[in-house]
C-alpha cells in the first residue's frame, strides 16, 4: 500500500505564497523591509550616453562583443534599434532645406471667423452701393425727385 507522506518545507524556504501575492518578507515588526523600493524608477538616458553606446556598439567587430557591450551597459538590442532611429530622423531633419525669414505668426480660429465675415460684408457693401448708385442715376433720367437725406445719412 502507498502512504502519502507530507512533506514540510524547511524552514527559511519560501513555502506557501499568500493570497496577496506577499511572500511574507517582513521585518521584525512586522513592517515591510526597507532595503525594497517601493516601486522601480524609469531609467532617463542622456542624448551623450546614446550617442556613446551607438558608438561602441558600432565599432564592435568581434563575435560577442555586442552582448557584452549590452550587458556590461544594461540596455537590450531594441535599445539600440530605437536610439539608431532617433539618430537617424534627426539627421535627417537636420539637413532638410528650412524656410528663412520670421515665422508665421499662429492665427486664431476666431480671428480668421472674423476675417471671412468681414469679407462677406464688404462685397455685401459694395453690392449695395452699386444698387444706391443705379438708382440714383435712374431717377435723373426719369426726372424722379429724391427725398434728400436726413441729417444721421451721409450721401
Amino acid at each position: 500500500m502507498s502512504t502519502i507522506a507530507e512533506v514540510n518545507p524547511a524552514p527559511g524556504s519560501e513555502g506557501a505564497r499568500r493570497a496577496s501575492g506577499d511572500s511574507g518578507a517582513r521585518g521584525p515588526a512586522g513592517a515591510p523591509d526597507p532595503e525594497v523600493s517601493e516601486r522601480a524608477k524609469r531609467r532617463r538616458f542622456t542624448a551623450e550616453y546614446k550617442l556613446r553606446v551607438l558608438r561602441e556598439a558600432d565599432g564592435c567587430k568581434g563575435d560577442g562583443d555586442l552582448g557584452a557591450l549590452l550587458r556590461r551597459e544594461g540596455l537590450y538590442s531594441s535599445h539600440l534599434a530605437l536610439w539608431r532611429r532617433q539618430r537617424d530622423e534627426i539627421a535627417k531633419a537636420g539637413l532638410k532645406a528650412r524656410k528663412r525669414g520670421p515665422k508665421p505668426k499662429a492665427v486664431d480660429s476666431r480671428v480668421k471667423q472674423l476675417e471671412r465675415e468681414n469679407a462677406r460684408l464688404q462685397r455685401q457693401l459694395e453690392q449695395a452701393e452699386t444698387i444706391i448708385d443705379f438708382q440714383k442715376k435712374l431717377s435723373k433720367l426719369l426726372g424722379i425727385s429724391l427725398k434728400p437725406p436726413t441729417s444721421g445719412e451721409s450721401d
